[in-house]
């Protein structure tokens, strides 16, 4: 019996490790990521950090940048402009999510037709969370839930009818 207790634990502490590996250097199944992550030289100013290995092409690094974002037919100003300090933590998302190679402990198929993936539960770090909510305290938005309450068409994201200061959400 206590061989298998043995046997237990030896595969305990191994499987973390060889799980572990399969989900780190990985990209999405998803619509702009490359199959297999790589060096990107020309990725655009807050997709820098991945540029070594990176999952996005410079094109949409370059994408995710834009006022209106051909990358989901999405846009940030949908409730009026957001101050520059604010819409770069969402630009840093944006290039988190379209470029990290190490995003498979949150990775989920989208469907079950599996023809997709997206993230979910993804950790974000006490300070970052304090400065992002600093930074974007005096921004608006029209949406109290970004997950589930848009309303699209063909040109994007519509915008609401509520302004709401993001601060406010947060409460």
């Amino acid at each position: 019996m206590a061989q298998w207790w043995q046997l237990l634990l030896g595969l305990w502490t191994i499987m973390p490790t060889w799980a572990g590996h399969m989900l780190l250097n990985v990209c999405m199944n998803a619509q702009h990521h490359k199959r297999e992550p790589g060096p990107e030289d020309e990725l655009y100013v807050e997709c820098i950090p991945w540029k070594d290995n990176a999952c996005c092409t410079a094109t949409t690094s370059w994408e995710a940048h834009l006022e209106v974002s051909p990358l989901h037919n999405f846009t940030l100003v949908h409730c009026g402009l957001l101050t520059p300090s604010c819409q770069k933590h969402f630009i840093q998302a944006i290039c988190f999510y379209q470029c990290s190679p190490n995003l498979g402990p949150w990775i989920q198929l989208v469907g079950p037709s599996g023809q997709g993936e997206r993230i979910v539960g993804v950790p974000l770090c006490w300070e970052d969370c304090e400065e992002w909510w600093a930074d974007c305290r005096t921004s608006y938005t029209c949406k109290s839930n970004w997950y589930s309450s848009w309303h699209w068409s063909q040109v994007g994201n519509l915008i609401g009818t509520i302004r709401v200061l993001f601060f406010q959400l947060l409460k």
